[in-house]
């Protein structure tokens, strides 16, 4: 069967970021059409949105519930929703369309606490639907190359690990980061957390995916830095792993000269890997022998695995849109399967609700641990 898919979006209208990043990544290889929506809580604004994506004005819904039903009721259906909303409305939105029998694409987190990510996790195990979260990083050829490295052996047993994602656009007091940044800093749309979930979260979920590793206990110090903020900016967080391996992770919202800087460092028995996902082309790999070996998307070193996500030949860069087109490609070849009865667990290469839901526990024990005055906690 091949794949003709439809989607629909909750959220991601007009000046939205990252409703259109979904759009232009999930069109990167034509997967999927969008057909229907409620991009925004205002109506006017979702029928514009609507109109400016050349729509049926019919599947322009005024709310997410009316969305739902009315397309799980259609012969002619969405495959599958994508919701790109604030934080606080990731549960009831999802789980609205995972009851209407939807396959589900949200972003991180799932849910504000990991009691309800587990709900969800549990309702789309029950109901056989797929349910991905897109920590768009790990999308990347040279992140699931890294990926393949780790889990060969390459090099040695993992014995620490060095991650950070420092960035300056809210280093301003006098300036929240306009739209973006506004519910960001809002406890009541974004939860307890700002900086730690919205950029720490793909620190732990690169680490993991990266390495494999998983957190045994941590040590947070979570801090309010800019004046007149309410929640977190800066993270710094202690990780021991289970095996014995440790970690430091880093995240920080004021860091100004940083835009998206998420870099891993994996030190090894046998040697060192190297990613900065702004260069996000190569690998460093470093053997017994200390020196450096640069390894680019494009080239034949690639494991087979990583590299049938490439779709230029090297020289001609890739980048994020590319990494979140790398998990839909995964995603909707997924969905359109599960259509023909061709699907097996095999076939998922994307982050699941697992993914969202080992996140929400990481960010949780984190605040455990700060509330405790910076003591372990036990995941």
């Amino acid at each position: 069967m091949s794949k003709k898919l439809t989607y629909g979006m909750v959220g991601g209208g007009p000046g939205a970021f990252i409703g259109d990043a979904h759009r232009k990544a999930i069109a990167v290889d034509g997967s999927a059409r969008l057909v229907a929506g409620c991009f925004s809580r205002t109506p006017e604004k979702s029928k514009a949105q609507g109109e400016a994506l050349g729509l049926d004005p019919d599947r322009c819904y005024t709310n997410y519930r009316e969305m739902a039903e009315a397309e799980s009721k259609r012969p002619d259906g969405i495959d599958f929703v994508v919701v790109v909303t604030p934080n606080v409305t990731h549960y009831e939105i999802c789980r609205a369309f995972l009851e209407a029998g939807i396959h589900v694409s949200c972003d991180k987190p799932l849910a504000t606490d990991s009691a309800r990510c587990a709900e969800l996790k549990q309702l789309a195990e029950e109901k056989g639907l797929l349910f991905m979260v897109t920590y768009t990083y790990t999308g990347h050829v040279t992140a699931k190359y890294i990926r393949d490295l780790v889990r060969s052996g390459e090099i040695g047993t993992v014995r620490t690990v060095m991650a950070e994602y420092p960035q300056g656009w809210l280093y301003n007091e006098k300036d929240c980061g306009g739209k973006q940044g506004a519910w960001r800093c809002d406890p009541a749309q974004s939860g307890r957390v700002n900086c730690l979930g919205d950029i720490g979260s793909h620190v732990e979920n690169a680490v993991a995916t990266l390495t494999g590793l998983k957190i045994k206990r941590l040590l947070a110090k979570m801090d309010v830095v800019v004046p007149g903020r309410k929640l977190d900016d800066n993270d710094q967080i202690l990780v021991e792993y289970e095996g014995g391996a440790t970690g430091i992770y880093w995240s920080c919202q004021f860091a100004i000269g940083c835009d998206n800087s998420l870099r891993v460092r994996i030190y090894g028995s046998k040697g060192t890997i190297l990613w900065d996902q702004e260069h996000c082309e190569e690998v460093t790999l470093i053997g017994e022998d200390g020196v450096p070996r640069i390894i680019r998307r494009g080239y034949g070193a690639v494991t087979p695995a990583a590299a049938r996500y490439g779709r230029l030949p090297a020289g001609h860069t890739e980048g994020w849109i590319e990494a979140m087109g790398n998990l839909y490609d995964s995603f909707t070849d997924c969905v359109a399967a599960k259509k023909d009865g061709t699907f097996t667990e095999s076939m998922i290469d994307y982050p699941t609700a697992d993914a969202g839901l080992e996140g929400l526990r990481f960010v949780e024990a984190c605040l455990e641990s700060n509330d405790k005055g910076n003591v372990w906690v036990n995941l």
